[in-house]
């Protein structure tokens, strides 16, 4: 591929078509090309988001078979691969929370299963937001919903929603697209915040999919971008499917975070330190269940606590932003 057309699209005002971002995701990852977007990405986040480094703390409230059946996940309920069974009170989330924002946190998730009862969540969302400090964004994480549910999660004090149309949505998971699409469509109907992701990344997935899922996350107007490569489950059925390298992850955060320009901040999971030179400034403190572990409680196993964030985000040279 011409060098020339490469640092024509890196330098381009206007934003990347589908095939500039195919083009970009087809760089060979030992020529100099691949380098010049590691570097724009990296050169845009220092810049536009003032080198700071922006730590997301989620809890997941249960653990326990998800109708979704999403074949990547520790927890679909056909497959169910997890050590056991649980859902926490809300005294339980609330003494944890108490001290994850001691530690420090920019934005708390609360993420649970597609079938977690509705009125539920809003409790606890309403008794985590009492005790949230001013400044820390109270994020959902959950199943699909429509307008009216949108208001009642602004109305208990949701900030924003973590929700995105997966890679091979309706094949790889029991959810028809069309539901995925309809409750974007309700996020932006109340202004809430967009956390989009283009997830789960395996090897066979084609660039030209995965740029659909960037273009996706641009028009929706994404505030929180992110990439995150499939870890395979022992149990799940795509566990032999197997996963991209630490490197093929690095490359695809870079070309999101030119392609798709988020408004707020950039992440890669799960985080490797190469993805800290290409345009990720933002990290996620995982605890409760994961759907990307076998153990059940993430903070044992898979999942960083936020002190391990916040080490690797100075250590990157970022910024803590309180």
């Amino acid at each position: 591929m011409d060098g020339n057309y490469i640092t024509q699209l890196l330098e381009k005002e206007e934003v990347l078509d589908k095939n500039e971002i195919v083009q970009l995701l087809n760089v060979n990852m030992n020529s100099k090309d691949f380098y010049s977007i590691l570097n724009k990405a990296n050169e845009l986040t220092r810049n536009e988001f003032q080198n700071k480094g922006i730590i997301f703390a989620q809890i997941g409230l249960n653990a326990e078979p998800c109708s979704a059946n999403c074949k990547f996940c520790s927890m679909g309920a056909n497959h169910y691969s997890l050590d056991s069974t649980w859902k926490k009170s809300a005294d339980e989330v609330l003494f944890e929370i108490r001290d994850l924002v001691k530690k420090g946190i920019n934005d708390l998730f609360l993420m649970t299963t597609a079938d977690y009862p509705m009125e539920d969540y809003l409790k606890i969302g309403s008794e985590v937001k009492r005790i949230l400090p001013e400044g820390v964004r109270l994020v959902a994480n959950i199943g699909d919903f429509d307008v009216d549910t949108a208001k009642e999660l602004k109305k208990v004090g949701f900030t924003g929603v973590y929700h995105i149309h997966r890679l091979r949505e309706g094949i790889d998971t029991d959810i028809k697209p069309e539901k995925r699409l309809k409750t974007l469509a309700a996020i932006a109907h109340e202004n809430l915040e967009l956390y989009y992701c283009v997830e789960p990344i395996g090897p066979e997935h084609s660039y030209e999919e995965i740029a659909d899922e960037i273009i996706r996350a641009r028009e929706n107007n994404v505030s929180v971008m992110a990439v995150m490569r499939r870890i395979p489950v022992k149990g799940t059925p795509l566990y032999d499917k197997g996963q991209i390298s630490a490197r093929e992850l690095a490359k695809i955060a870079a070309v999101s975070r030119i392609a798709s320009k988020p408004k707020r901040a950039m992440n890669a999971h799960e985080v490797t330190p190469m993805t800290l030179i290409c345009g990720v400034n933002q990290l996620y403190a995982e605890y409760g269940a994961n759907p990307r572990d076998h153990l059940s409680i993430t903070e044992d196993s898979r999942g960083y606590c936020v002190d391990d964030v916040k080490k690797m985000l100075i250590d990157a040279d970022y910024e803590i932003k309180n």
